[in-house]
Formats: structure tokens, C-alpha cells, sequence
């Protein structure tokens, strides 16, 4: 009998069978996303709007990107603590104001954003920016929307196709560029559409008024019916976006972890003049250099990685690993973790380099190889509809 790790040895018990059934089914939703279009139910995201007359002096402190965008433009950040620390990843979208005054599209004065952040640390963020706003007694709101709305993720290669007959609008890739939102009708409900994605694939966020969920949903499996798509849980999003290389906050990013250390520099507006909560850390940080680096390694052999398993350089532990999952389109296990010098210097690109690695689980070590990108769509091509 063959799992995803290799050959089952010996009786299979009802635990075994339980392992063998839930692994074919991420292994099948993961598959469908990357082949045809899944359906995520991401309503338990936090969803956040920061509006009033101090919104855009409030963003740009909070914000390690520049997200006082044009109105329509989705921008992928981190907020930091004094030391430089992610406080979170999320994404905001610069927003204007409604005469409507509902949930989806608010009323409000001076300038707003949308806040999309992940469910687990909502209130995290929330109290978080509630502090920073409080601190610098800003004349802003943060408003939360988050038991108002859901979130229907559609995502992969036919997800264009899947959502066309759905929404009102054109979504060719000069209609409807990556990282970008509109407001639209979605079997007839009002809907704010936005071209993201945490799987590596092209794809749409629909933020659904609660009331409008259910229908939406219908209309967009009705569609997808005859392109095979199938709806796909938290676990298929766990290895999917491991395999793509994107960071899931808790694990292989927390509030000791600079964007610097964990590739995540082109969220930081560094290169402008805008002050930010962290950049003087972070400025201190570039200019002395990174002692620790987040990596990505794979191996060949099938067995399953947990996270904490040990990093091994050149005969040296150097790190322990963060986070693991299993790819399977690139048909490996991979895992994300820290690496520092054992002889205090800095980890510079030479030394990823040349070193030989190895993941020590449960006592036995295996080969790894190091990746400085993720070994899975490297130029981000899929995210932008460009499948060859």
C-alpha cells in the first residue's frame, strides 16, 4: 500500500487507515489547485478597516510597504515592533469611502484601508494597532468587520474561467492585474474581488457580505462544476503555500524575526523617506548585516517533517526548522528554518552556499539541499496567469 511518504510495511491498523485516507484527500485538493480551480472558505480572516483623517499618517507608520497606492491597488506588508520584529503580514488595499455605509463598502472622512489579515492572530493585529494609534494619538479608526464578512478563495489555473461567468466584470490580465480590487456583482450580490493569492496559483478573493455567502459560493461551484473544481481545506493550504515559499506568521515568521531574516525585504519602503514603526532597526540591521537567514530545504527521501528538526552544516547544527509540510507537485518534503554561522559571523550568500546540509529527524539524518528562492515557481509566473 502506498502513501505519501512510500511504502506501508507490514498490517495497516484503523490508525494507519485514517492517516492513508486524509493524506489522499490534501494530495487530491492540492492537485486540483494546481491543475484546475479549489474552493478555500477563508472567512475566518480578520477583516479591518482603518479610516479617518489621520488613515494615511497611521499607514505609513504601521505599514512596512507603501501603501498609499492608488485606489484599486492591493499591497502586500508586514507592521513591525521598535526592534524591528513582524508583528504580522497581511495585505491592504487602499479604499474610498461609500455613500452605502456598509461592511463592504464603508462611509467615512479622509482616507481608508481594508485590512485582510490571517484569523488565527486577528486580535493580535487588532490590539496591536489599536496601541500604535493610541501611542501617537491619531485621529483615525480601526473598525472591525470580521463576523460581517466571509472570504471565498477560488484559486489555480482555471480559476479565470471558474469565476467569468460569475463576476461582472473582465478579469484578463489587463483588466484585472495581480494585486489589485474591485468592487463587483457576483450572482448578483455585491462583492470586493481581489487578484491574490497564498497558493502560488492565479486566483481571486471574493470579501462576501455574510448574508450573500452561501448563494456566492453555490454560483461559483455551479460554475466550476465543469471544470473539475473542489473545495480544499486549511491543510491543502498549509502545504501548498509551504511548496510555494510563502510565510505563515506564528512559524516560520514571529515577532523575533525581521522581514530582512525572512526574505521578506521587498515589503520594506526603505528606499523612500517615509518613517515607519522598526526601520531605524532595520536600517541598523542592513548596514551590520543578517546573523541569521530564514532558508528552504528539501529532501528526497519520503518521510514526514514536523518542524524543530535539526539543521545540519557541514558537520555543525546551525538552525532548527520552523516549519514542514509536504510538496506535492514538487513531490518532496519541505521545510523553512533559520540558519545562523556556529562562528558568529554573518550568513552571507557564500556561506548558504557552500555549505552541505542535512535534517536530522528522530535521531536519523538526512540529505537536504538548500534553495535561496522557493524550487517551485521561481519567477512567479503562475500568480500572473502565465502557464506554460
Amino acid at each position: 500500500m502506498s502513501s505519501k511518504y512510500g511504502e506501508w510495511s507490514g498490517p495497516l491498523c484503523i490508525r494507519d487507515w485514517m492517516i492513508l485516507l486524509c493524506v489522499v484527500q490534501i494530495k487530491s485538493e492540492c492537485l486540483t489547485c494546481r491543475n484546475a480551480a479549489a474552493v478555500f472558505d477563508m472567512s475566518y480572516f480578520g477583516k479591518f478597516y482603518l479610516v479617518g483623517p489621520d488613515a494615511k499618517e497611521a499607514a505609513d507608520w504601521l505599514f512596512t510597504a507603501d501603501v498609499s497606492t492608488s485606489i484599486g491597488k492591493t499591497v502586500y506588508t508586514c507592521m513591525l515592533n521598535s526592534r524591528g520584529g513582524a508583528e504580522s503580514d497581511l495585505t491592504v488595499s487602499r479604499i474610498e469611502s461609500s455613500p452605502q455605509g456598509s461592511s463592504l463598502t464603508p462611509t467615512f472622512e479622509g482616507d481608508g484601508y481594508y485590512l485582510a489579515v490571517g484569523g488565527g492572530v486577528a486580535q493580535h493585529n487588532l490590539s496591536h494597532i489599536t496601541s500604535v494609534l493610541q501611542d501617537r494619538r491619531l485621529n483615525c479608526r480601526l473598525l472591525d468587520c470580521s463576523a460581517e464578512m466571509g472570504m471565498i478563495s477560488v484559486q489555480g489555473p482555471l480559476s479565470r474561467a471558474v469565476l467569468q461567468d460569475v463576476l461582472d466584470v473582465d478579469l484578463s490580465n489587463e483588466a484585472f492585474p495581480f494585486s489589485t480590487h474591485q468592487v463587483v456583482k457576483a450572482a448578483g450580490h455585491w462583492v470586493r474581488a481581489m487578484r491574490l493569492s497564498f497558493v502560488g496559483e492565479m486566483g481571486w478573493e471574493l470579501h462576501v457580505p455574510r448574508e450573500a455567502c452561501v448563494p456566492v459560493h453555490r454560483a461559483v461551484m455551479q460554475s466550476g462544476a465543469k471544470f473539475g473544481i473542489a473545495n480544499a481545506g486549511y491543510r491543502a493550504i498549509d502545504s501548498l503555500s509551504i511548496e510555494k515559499g510563502y510565510r505563515h506568521w506564528h512559524a516560520d515568521l514571529r515577532s523575533d524575526d525581521t522581514p530582512l531574516e525572512a526574505g521578506l525585504a521587498f515589503t520594506c519602503k526603505l528606499k523612500s523617506k517615509i518613517p515607519f514603526l522598526g526601520r531605524e532597526a532595520l536600517e541598523a540591521q542592513k548596514a551590520r548585516g543578517l546573523f541569521k537567514r530564514l532558508m528552504c530545504f528539501t529532501i528526497d527521501q519520503k518521510v514526514p517533517l514536523f518542524g524543530l528538526e535539526a539543521i545540519w552544516r557541514n558537520g555543525k547544527v546551525v538552525g532548527l526548522v520552523r516549519r514542514a509540510d509536504f510538496a506535492f507537485t514538487l513531490n518532496k518534503s519541505v521545510a523553512y528554518g533559520y540558519i545562523r554561522d556556529p562562528e558568529g559571523a554573518a550568513v552571507t550568500t557564500d556561506f548558504v552556499k557552500q555549505g552541505e546540509y542535512s535534517l536530522e529527524r528522530m535521531g536519523v539524518s538526512y540529505p537536504a539541499k538548500v534553495h535561496l528562492k522557493s524550487p517551485f515557481d521561481p519567477s512567479n509566473k503562475r500568480v500572473k496567469g502565465i502557464y506554460e
